[in-house]
């Protein structure tokens, strides 16, 4: 295990493995953020989760909102740009392509991200962060799992990036969770979690994530 400067990067016991970026939500690099990253190292991948927020760990949905609407969008951009660059340095292939995963605000740097290096991304995976931008330089599956119930997410964001990514011929998985809302993945905000729903939207996404390395 060890710091990789701003962010979170763990390796398999073995050795490395294929790279996997992880964004985090805008509540920053949390406990249960780092356990995603152990998560995937055990499950044989190079993990990375860079801190987004420079070390602030909001701790009211008030406090993120305003960090979030105080940052610097261009400083954010340029790090999640920046960071597969690291992680595939210490992967088992530094040319090969990685697979990102982002939580709200992440999984949609995470498309964003995916977009903008479609030469760089195996697979994508989304939880509850949506994106409407032009999809046609998407190359990688994407995977997306969303809450049942969610004031952050509306059906006409969602059902617009799905068709953005039906338009673009891209292929797209979408998953929604019964009696969940947002953050139903992220085990630090405990009135949110789901454990059975989050463990089956994991399982799936490591399914999807060997699948497009494969």
């Amino acid at each position: 295990m060890r710091s990789a400067g701003s962010a979170y990067l763990v390796q398999p016991d073995d050795g490395p493995g294929p790279g996997v970026l992880v964004l985090h939500s805008w509540w920053g690099l949390t406990p249960g953020v780092r356990r995603v990253v152990e998560r995937l190292a055990d499950a044989g991948f190079t993990a990375m989760a860079p801190d987004l927020l420079a070390g602030e760990l909001p701790d009211s949905y008030s406090s993120a909102r305003d960090l979030l609407a105080d940052s610097d969008a261009n400083e954010t951009a340029d790090l999640v740009l920046s960071s597969p660059v690291t992680l595939r340095a210490y992967s088992a292939d530094p040319q090969a392509p990685i697979a990102i995963i982002g939580y709200s605000m992440g999984g949609s740097w995470a498309m964003w991200l995916a977009t903008r290096l479609p030469d760089d991304v195996a697979a994508v995976v989304t939880y509850y962060g949506t994106q409407n931008i032009d999809f046609d330089d998407l190359r990688s599956p994407v995977l997306a799992h969303f809450a049942s119930s969610d004031e952050l997410v509306s059906d006409d964001d969602k059902v617009e990036m799905h068709a953005r990514l039906l338009l673009s011929e891209k292929s797209v998985e979408v998953h929604e969770y019964d009696g969940t809302q947002h953050w139903f993945a992220e085990e630090d905000q405990l009135d949110r979690f789901d454990a059975e729903a989050s463990e089956l939207a994991w399982a799936r996404t490591i399914d999807f994530i060997r699948a497009g390395f494969a």
